[in-house]
């Protein structure tokens, strides 16, 4: 009766201890989603900005239409791959779309502020000024988000990954979660925003 005591414990202390890992996985998981969430809040404001701007420069910027429509279609661009990430954070292809997305629309948006050198009364455009401001804000506030995500993934992926939580996480298909990073370094920084 003793022994079998002894194995209904170490089973008992077995079940819980991997129970225990499964929760620590899911709570994990949720807090990938809690991140993305805020790069969510970010990019969406971000992206609800770019029309307005490219309103802005529209009037003295007529005849580089090329240019604004490129900033229109890159921000179309990233706004589909946010909504498609939203849907599963842990997804890797459509972070690592988002990424190339977001590295896109930032191209898009420094050749418009280039361009917009060219033109000093919209450089002395208080419109014009006001979005620059906020969009700088935003991109920092997208940095710090993206920050806090990667470093979620992070321990997420590492949690997943570590002997034995991969053989819960692999019977109950918890999927490494990608790192939200623009294509090439040089992307890495904000836009340019500053005319002066």
């Amino acid at each position: 009766m003793t022994s079998f005591l002894i194995f209904l414990a170490i089973v008992v202390a077995l079940v819980a201890y991997l129970i225990g890992i499964y929760n620590n996985l899911v709570n994990l998981r949720n807090r990938v989603k809690n991140a993305f969430a805020q790069i969510d809040v970010q990019l969406t404001r971000r992206y609800d900005l770019i029309p307005n701007l490219v309103e802005a420069v529209k009037g003295y910027m007529s005849h580089e239409r090329e240019t604004l429509e490129a900033v229109i279609n890159a921000r179309n661009a990233a706004s589909s791959s946010l909504s498609k990430a939203k849907q599963d954070p842990s997804n890797a292809d459509a972070i690592k779309q988002l990424g190339a997305s977001e590295g896109m629309l930032g191209n898009a948006l420094g050749r418009l502020f280039a361009l917009s050198e060219a033109y000093p009364d919209l450089k002395a455009n208080q419109n014009m000024m006001q979005f620059q401001e906020e969009l700088a804000s935003t991109e920092n506030k997208v940095a710090f988000s993206r920050q806090a995500f990667n470093d979620t993934v992070l321990g997420y992926n590492n949690a997943a990954e570590n002997f034995p939580n991969n053989i819960i996480a692999g019977m109950f298909k918890f999927e490494s979660a990608s790192f939200l990073e623009i294509d090439a370094p040089e992307k890495r920084d904000a836009p340019a925003v500053s005319f002066g």
